[in-house]
């Protein structure tokens, strides 16, 4: 089954996050291919390259980026949402002006358009958070 992924909470102040990560990996166990994660509303902070949490806690943004890499998942954050919290690659910090990109390895900005596509190319897409 081919599964997409939409996370509309951040990655520190909801279970949602957790949550899907957690489907990915027990989706992905048992055989499912994950084809894209869509990260909306606050859920863009989990593309963050900047967080840091303690040592003794989860890295939410690696685990994310190491998943992605180790099973070739599409990894977006919306670009309205992103930009709205701070959040850009270094094509949109060129292009608004500003000194620094903050997001993380594995992560790409795009549109809605993704998310609509995950809609439609995959047998679900299952959302965590409000």
């Amino acid at each position: 089954m081919k599964i997409g992924i939409l996370v509309n909470e951040g990655p520190y102040q909801h279970q949602a996050s957790d949550s899907a990560y957690m489907f990915a990996k027990a989706a992905i166990a048992k055989g499912h291919e994950i084809f894209r994660v869509f990260f909306y509303h606050d859920g863009v902070n989990n593309a963050s390259r900047l967080t840091a949490p303690p040592t003794d806690d989860r890295n939410v943004v690696n685990r994310w980026s190491q998943l992605a890499q180790d099973h070739n998942i599409d990894m977006v954050v919306c670009i309205a949402a992103a930009q709205r919290r701070g959040m850009m690659d270094d094509n949109e910090a060129k292009r608004q002006g500003k000194d620094a990109s903050n997001i993380a390895p594995a992560f790409r900005i795009s549109g809605l358009g993704q998310l609509v596509e995950a809609g439609i190319q995959c047998d679900r897409l299952v959302t965590f958070g409000d």
